[in-house]
């Protein structure tokens, strides 16, 4: 079973959970923040877009404190797979379960737009559908999502192949324009070292469908159904 969360002002929760069940045929729950467990069978945790708590302190600072966050770690610390979009990856950096943070935009305007991503890391439980170097179109809108780190962090991420997407043009190219909002190394997705956590600001539940948005976005959520039915171990 999926367990998609939800905080006070996400507003991708509904969304995550079509893409899963409805879409994708998954078993998909929607979850509330105050709830202080996980449900019984949850196989992964799904954290959604939106502007939890109002974005009040900073995004995802305040959703961190959230009852259901603590199950949520130790679910993850257990090796269970925990996917989080856009305000998920805030969340997730805010409650130490990825490093770096994600700051104001580049020209500090709001973003709303399809981008470019390049696959740097082709393997489950989130991208096994893929191939490495292949371009992925999705949509990003976000306000705070130019990913930032220390130069000690951005360089262990990067030996580490923890980078699992980078911003880049059609044609797999980085850099200028290609990178909507000013993330270092054009970062657009990361995961935690054991690989089971993983956070990027596009949206791919908004890219399941053929006539709306494309199909690009179920290659990651696909995986991770993959993954799931397959029982198999994050790593």
């Amino acid at each position: 079973m999926f367990a998609v969360l939800q905080f006070p002002g996400s507003n991708d929760d509904r969304d995550m959970h079509f893409a899963m069940k409805s879409v994708l045929g998954a078993d998909a729950r929607l979850v509330w923040h105050a709830e202080s467990e996980l449900p019984a069978g949850t196989r992964a945790v799904l954290l959604p877009g939106g502007f939890s708590y109002g974005d009040y302190l900073r995004c995802g600072a305040m959703a961190r404190f959230s009852p259901v966050m603590g199950a949520v770690r130790r679910f993850a610390e257990a090796g269970g797979p925990v996917l989080g979009t856009c305000n998920g990856f805030q969340v997730l950096c805010e409650a130490g379960l990825l490093p770096g943070v994600l700051r104001r935009n580049r020209d500090l305007h709001f973003v709303c737009e399809f981008v470019h991503v390049r696959v740097e890391q082709a393997a489950p439980p989130f991208t096994s559908r893929a191939r490495a170097g292949q371009v992925l179109r999705l949509p990003v809108k976000h306000g705070e999502g130019a990913y930032t780190a220390s130069a000690a962090d951005l360089e262990q991420l990067e030996a580490n192949g923890q980078v699992v997407l980078r911003y880049c043009d059609a044609e797999g190219r980085v850099g200028g324009a290609a990178n909507p909002n000013g993330a270092l190394h054009d970062i657009a997705g990361i995961r935690n070292p054991a690989g089971n956590v993983f956070g990027l600001m596009p949206h791919p539940e908004h890219a399941v469908e053929g006539r709306i948005g494309g199909l690009d976005g179920a290659l990651l959520l696909g995986s991770l159904l993959d993954f799931v039915r397959a029982g198999g171990a994050a790593r």
